[in-house]
């Protein structure tokens, strides 16, 4: 690929990369401490192991605030060494020589195009991955509460002819109370069905026993007629797990993108509500990574310009900007939660406005 680098661009290219590099280490070095600092009486109360700590835990907590950083941190690294070359008259050398301010955006497009495949795979594969076991020491030790989802009275299909009815469950044990299983023929109606008063899950593949059960099987078309059985104990499989009672805040962003889209074609399939989270999720992991080509640009005009204050004004700038970004981020993302807001529109709305933005400042820059 050098080959078809020029001089220029592998110089642009090579300050790119490596400020990235090191402000994205300064970043994780301060975002690690300050997480320690707010985790650790909590780590020291339930006495645990330091391989949990540092190698299940943070291990996958770094990979996880890289990413969610990465938009700003290329933000910052443009600004930094775009400024600096600015201040030492190599931009203003650069344009002396007859580069266009259209052919200096190439090696900046081309960094920012090897970070956006670099997020778009950690978004997609490696932090997904990381944040179960990342997640899973949380809730254990830290969040110990941070767990929702229905557990009454909950209604879902596991299929489009057998429905489950459930009174209530219990975590504690993957224990269900007021248990029910309908068959229904083509036609919908009852062909049979399976009351327990209660049933457990037994552990992969999806087994469950269920205890004091009553099967009904009705005959014909009359559903007054019907065949009844009792028995003790019934051990099943059913396409079932405690994960259908029992969600965590963070759940979606411990499903990798394959795994996000089997759970949101389920939960339509079963009927359990809302997949807003899961389909915001899905489009945030692309999206992001879009962002770094859009800031990069921004930084890029904004910190070409030499002007009075130097790089403290562009830094300024430049944070300035990441901060009012992040702030349209979240404030996308609660949109995007709206019924008749489809969540890819909501995903994309920082990107939308921010790249008009950076369309101005481009075309306003100094040449």
């Amino acid at each position: 690929m050098t080959k078809y680098l020029s001089t220029l661009d592998r110089y642009i290219l090579r300050k790119y990369l490596s400020t990235f590099a090191f402000v994205m280490l300064m970043l994780t070095l301060i975002s690690c401490v300050i997480d320690l600092g707010e985790k650790i009486e909590k780590f020291k109360a339930d006495h645990v192991p330091f391989k949990t700590v540092f190698v299940d835990y943070y291990l996958n907590f770094i990979p996880h605030i890289n990413a969610l950083l990465f938009p700003l941190i290329a933000l910052i690294s443009v600004v930094f060494f775009t400024s600096r070359m600015a201040y030492n008259s190599e931009i203003i050398s650069i344009f002396n020589a007859g580069v266009s301010f259209k052919r200096l955006m190439r090696p900046y497009l081309i960094g920012a195009g090897v970070l956006a495949a670099v997020h778009l795979f950690f978004n997609h594969i490696i932090v997904p991955r990381g944040n179960k076991t990342r997640l899973e020491v949380e809730h254990k030790y830290v969040w110990k509460g941070n767990e929702k989802g229905k557990k009454q009275n909950v209604h879902l299909f596991l299929d489009p002819t057998t429905a489950v009815f459930v009174g209530n469950y219990r975590p504690a044990d993957t224990t269900t109370n007021d248990f029910r299983i309908e068959k229904y023929d083509k036609n919908h109606r009852v062909v049979s069905f399976i009351k327990a008063q209660s049933a457990k899950w037994n552990g992969y593949p999806n087994h469950w026993r269920l205890q004091s059960v009553q099967r009904r099987t009705f005959n014909g078309n009359g559903l007054t007629e019907y065949i009844e059985t009792n028995v003790a104990t019934l051990d099943t499989t059913l396409d079932l797990q405690p994960e259908a009672f029992v969600r965590y805040t963070e759940q979606n962003q411990m499903l990798t993108t394959s795994e996000l889209n089997n759970e949101i074609a389920n939960l339509e399939r079963r009927g359990m509500g809302n997949t807003k989270p899961y389909e915001i999720e899905l489009h945030r992991r692309t999206a992001e990574p879009f962002t770094i080509f859009i800031l990069t640009l921004i930084g890029m005009a904004l910190a070409a310009r030499k002007v009075r204050g130097g790089m403290g004004l562009h830094l300024a700038l430049g944070i300035g900007l990441g901060a009012i970004f992040i702030f349209f981020s979240k404030f996308a993302v609660t949109f995007a939660t709206q019924p008749d807001v489809p969540a890819w529109f909501g995903v994309w709305i920082p990107n939308f406005i921010f790249g008009g933005v950076a369309a101005w400042l481009v075309s306003n820059a100094q040449k």
